[in-house]
């Protein structure tokens, strides 16, 4: 599992053989959370989150939102186009 983007102790992370729609995996010692990336034009919607509580979550969604483009091409590398 590729890690895509690192910031205040979480991992991004893409899976290789992962399904469509493009997302990202956010992975921490609280928890785990899911984004639905909607590329390429955002914004990233949470599918599920594990652990993070609400103010996490929307520091994330707003660290993901400013990576969008990054993390679209880096889904394309491994998906193909989105």
């Amino acid at each position: 599992m590729p890690t895509v983007l690192r910031f205040d102790g979480l991992r991004v992370v893409i899976y290789p053989n992962d399904h469509r729609p493009s997302h990202v995996h956010v992975r921490g010692a609280d928890g785990e959370a899911v984004f639905f990336l909607h590329c390429p034009d955002g914004p990233p919607e949470l599918r599920e989150s594990y652990g993070f509580k609400r103010t996490d979550l929307g520091r994330i969604a707003y660290r993901i939102a400013a990576a969008l483009a990054e993390l679209c091409t880096e889904w394309s590398k491994h998906h193909g186009d989105v």
